[in-house]
This record gives C-alpha cells, structure tokens and sequence, in this order.
C-alpha cells in the first residue's frame, strides 16, 4: 500500500495555495514545479502577518526580541531538517546570488589551483566559477555530463580532480533533465584526491524533494531557492561550513566576523522557512510512528520520492487505458525511459511537433508545463542532444494519477 494515500494526498493538497486553480487561467493543473513549485497556505498567512511588522532585528524592545527569536527558530529547523553539521544558515537574494557569493569568497581566498564543475550544471554555478575562477587566475575544468542518463557520476568528478583543486560545484538535481546526482559519492572523490577543498552545491532543485543530509555529504556550501520548495519569491537561503564562514568575504567593518548576510533581512522570509520544515515534519508524522524529528523528516522523504516515482513511472508507462510517453512513437524522453536517477521530473520532445506548440497546447487544455530553449539556460543539456528545445514536465508529491491521465489524454491526440 502507497504511503500516501488517497486520504493523505487530499489532506496534503488542502495544505497548498491555488493547488488546482489560477487566478487568471481558472482550473489548471500544475505540472510546472520545477519552476517554482506551489505555495503552502502556512507560508501565504506568515507572509503577511510579518509585512505588517514595522520593528528591526537587534532592538532592546519586545517586538525586536521576538524578532530575533523567530530567526533563531528558523536557523534551528533548517539546521534540523538538513541535518546541518555546525555551519550556519542565512538568507540572501535569491539562490543564484547566493551561489556567487559562495563561490567569488571560495575562489579569491584559495590562489592558483582548478575549480572544478561539470557541464550538467545551471549557468548559476558554471557563470560563477567562469568568472571568479578567471579572476583568480585558476583554471575552470568541467566534468562532461552523460548525455543518455542525463546526470553525471563519482568517477567522472574522480577523472578530473587533482591535489591542487580548490573549489568544487555540484548541481544535486538538474532542472532540465530532473536527474539526481550522488553528492556523498562525489565529495568523497574529490576529498579523496583534495582534502580542503571547497564544496559547493546547488540543492535548489533537489530540495522539494526532501532527503538531505549535510552530515553526510561533507560539502562546505548547500544553496537552495525557497520558492522551488514550498515558500515564496524574494529570497535565497544557503548554508555555509564553519570554514567557508571564516573566509575573507563582504562586511561590515568592526561587525561580526561570522556575519555574511547584508543588511538587515525580513524576518518573514525566515519564518515561512520554519512553515515549510512544519510541514515536512507534518509529512513524516503521516508515514511513520515515531515522534523522533529527524526519523520523520527521513519518513517525509521517502513518502515524497515513492509519490514521485508513481507519477513519472504513470507518465512513461501508462495508466489505466491510457498509453504511457514510452508508447507514443514519436515523442523521445530526455535521460531515458528508466532512469533510477529521476526526481520527479519528464522532460520530452514530440518528433515534427515544435516544443513551443506543445506547452501551448498543453496550456490551452489547463495542463501548466514550460518550454525548456537551448539557451543560456539549458543549452549545455540540450544542444549536444541536437534539440534545440524540449517540453518540461515537473510534478510534485501534492500531484495526483488522475492529473497525469489528464495529460496522456491530452498528448495522446498532440502526438498522433
């Protein structure tokens, strides 16, 4: 039996904002979560209760402490669901700026040497490294992704390391083709052949999916987008090792050596990250008895990837009558039929039918998927694939079987 349910799966969907509607577009369903995945009503109600507030951090005043215990909160249940090792969490941005920032500070404090990255990853990363790493004088090397598995391995990090590689960047999920990729297993290669260098990971597209663990990873930097994993638009979280905190970086002079944040942040984003590790400790309460949080975190997890895999394995191979992506001749699946490495995610093209015209049409019958270009963004994914476009389709655990054979309805008549 599913551990989530039809009964759990209401109850997880009443949780969510606008989970079958659009203001504009009326009923929809929302296949567009790797571009922001949906609001929690949690995050919605914290939002606006913390605009209103008109008090600043580090006042001697009741509304100031509360304040700062809010963010102290919030720091602790990140540290928590994480599973963070020492280190600390603070907010930035967005999750591209605080990637640069990550890597600028990594680059610049560690001299000549390589920084080392891979051709899977989002230009956030690869822009950074190309930059910092030019600036200060180190070479920037890419491990080549595989392009039929859609992700890239241990040993192809293991292939290119070298004793004097000093900052490293993995992406943990690739937005474009929704493979995973084995951080634990790639920061053991390369501290293996480099002991002190700097780790960094983009997990922006991995953590809606749960499952992380900073203590096992033994990475130095974990960058996420709260947007993409249940929160809201304006802001960008990192968490950062206790020596990448004492490396040279932007602040303030006579403040806090520790401090990396600039300037005095809202509160409220801090807040609805403690809304959305409630709701994933919420999960795990559903999945398991045990009322340890960590175990339940794992519980939330687990229950998350099982969902996720029900619903690509419906999309590829079919559900009820309905034939599956694998059975339509002419539409192809990016990273293979069975792929273990995927998180939730399809990303397809139909043979004589523009990418473009099928997230159109998919639109018009209230189905929300994006178009995907071989641009700037997932050129690196798709041009060596000679596609020069693919349709992308993201689901999410709050997403059901029947949402899926919506859509197979529905490309079905696009790909006859």
């Amino acid at each position: 039996m599913p551990q989530i349910n039809d009964e759990l799966l209401q109850q997880i969907r009443d949780r969510f904002a606008q989970i079958d509607h659009c203001p504009q577009q009326g009923p929809r369903i929302f296949f567009e979560n790797a571009g922001g995945a949906l609001t929690l009503n949690s995050v919605v109600e914290t939002s606006q209760a913390y605009a209103a507030i008109p008090d600043n951090q580090g006042r001697d005043n009741p509304g100031s402490h509360e304040l700062v215990r809010v963010i102290n909160q919030a720091k602790a249940d990140m540290a928590a669901f994480m599973n963070a090792p020492g280190g600390q969490f603070f907010v930035g941005e967005s999750g591209t700026e605080l990637l640069f920032r990550l890597i600028m500070n990594a680059c610049l404090a560690t001299g000549p040497g390589q920084v080392l990255g891979t051709t899977l990853e989002h230009p956030a990363t690869r822009s950074a490294c190309a930059r910092w790493a030019g600036i200060a004088g180190q070479s920037h090397v890419l491990v080549e992704h595989d392009d039929a598995t859609g992700t890239v391995s241990a040993e192809g990090y293991a292939a290119l390391v070298t004793p004097d590689t000093k900052v490293a960047t993995v992406v943990h999920t690739s937005p474009v083709t929704g493979m995973g990729v084995d951080v634990e297993a790639v920061a053991a290669a390369i501290r293996a052949v480099s002991p002190d260098c700097y780790i960094i990971v983009d997990g922006i597209q991995h953590a809606a999916h749960g499952r992380i663990d900073l203590t096992a990873y033994d990475v130095d930097g974990y960058v996420i987008s709260p947007y993409k994993v249940f929160s809201r638009h304006g802001y960008g979280v990192a968490w950062i090792s206790d020596r990448l905190t004492a490396l040279p970086h932007n602040s303030l002079i006579d403040g806090p050596a520790e401090n990396w944040e600039m300037g005095t942040r809202d509160t409220g984003s801090y807040a609805t990250m403690s809304d959305v590790v409630s709701y994933f400790e919420w999960l795990g309460s559903q999945v398991t008895d045990s009322t340890d949080r960590r175990e339940r975190f794992l519980a939330a997890g687990e229950a998350i990837h099982e969902q996720e895999k029900a619903l690509t394995d419906a999309m590829i191979h079919g559900t009820g009558n309905l034939p599956g992506l694998a059975e339509m001749e002419k539409v192809t699946i990016l990273g293979g039929v069975d792929n273990p490495a995927r998180e939730g995610l399809v990303s397809l093209v139909v043979d004589g039918v523009p990418s473009a015209d099928v997230v159109r049409a998919l639109n018009e019958q209230g189905i929300r998927t994006h178009l995907r270009k071989a641009d700037h963004y997932s050129g690196n994914i798709l041009t060596p694939l000679g596609m020069d476009s693919c349709v992308r389709v993201s689901m999410c655990h709050y997403n059901s079987v029947a949402e899926v054979a919506q859509f197979l309805g529905a490309m079905k008549t696009l790909a006859a």
